[in-house]
């Protein structure tokens, strides 16, 4: 699924529709962090792929557009989609009402849950105030997952924040962090299927409250860009009816 040409947002006018492309067509360029595996992440060779990546280009092909993935650190996202450095987000992007006012996001794709993770031979009881208290725990800088271990922990534990769950997970390896804080699918991928420790789940999956963890992830576009995202919702909606998403979804958390 190889996908390089790409549709521009501001002509995507009037007649884009799902499994069709206006007449008038440019390259579509979607912003992603890497690496999030399994979300996004990159093949040995270099080969973007992951979740979002694989789903992405089959909403392009739906569409019938292509797609050119733009890698831009997290802290920079949204603001490079301002800037139009890219026409869309697609990396794992919690739908939430403070990003709402600054993006137009898509219907959910996927509503995974968050995690606490930890060495194996680290004894943490149910996170809380006093199972943390003293304990230095990581968060991706500027996720949800962040803004949760913060408010309700910040003052208890030391909290260090990274520019990519890659960085984060050198640390857990390290040894300098006693627990993270992830999307639960990508803690899984990165820590409890790692050959590189021994690490555990933590207390149990968490989706509440929604002021924090949202409604799913979605793609996110300029505000104007209304049509674009209805055409990625209808796209959305056909690959879920005719298999297509179920088949990628199992390539990378295994069947339901």
């Amino acid at each position: 699924m190889k996908l390089h040409k790409i549709l521009s947002l501001g002509v995507i006018g009037a007649t884009l529709v799902a499994g069709t492309a206006s007449a008038e067509v440019r390259d579509i360029r979607i912003g992603v962090d890497v690496p999030y595996e399994p979300m996004e992440f990159r093949t040995p060779e270099g080969e973007l792929t992951g979740f979002d990546i694989e789903l992405g280009n089959a909403l392009c092909a739906e569409i019938g557009i292509q797609c050119e993935w733009v890698v831009q650190g997290w802290d920079g996202i949204i603001p490079g989609l301002q800037a139009r450095k890219y026409d869309a987000i697609m990396s794992s992007m919690t739908i939430n009402e403070q990003r709402r006012e600054q993006v137009l996001f898509s219907d959910p794709y996927i509503t995974p849950p968050s995690a606490w993770f930890a060495p194996s031979d680290v004894e943490i009881g149910t996170p809380s105030d006093e199972t943390l208290d003293g304990l230095t725990l990581g968060v991706q800088r500027g996720t949800l997952q962040d803004n949760y271990v913060t408010d309700l922990y910040g003052d208890v534990a030391d909290v260090n924040r990274y520019a990519t769950a890659d960085d984060m997970v050198l640390d857990m390896d390290s040894g300098r962090l006693d627990a993270v804080f992830l999307d639960f699918p990508i803690g899984k991928s990165t820590l409890l299927d790692s050959e590189a420790g021994d690490y555990k789940l933590v207390g149990e999956k968490i989706t509440e409250p929604k002021e924090y963890f949202g409604e799913g992830f979605g793609i996110a576009f300029r505000q104007r860009d209304q049509e674009l995202a209805a055409a990625f919702n209808e796209a959305l909606a056909t690959l879920e009816s005719n298999g297509t998403y179920d088949e990628i979804h199992a390539t990378y958390f295994g069947a339901e």
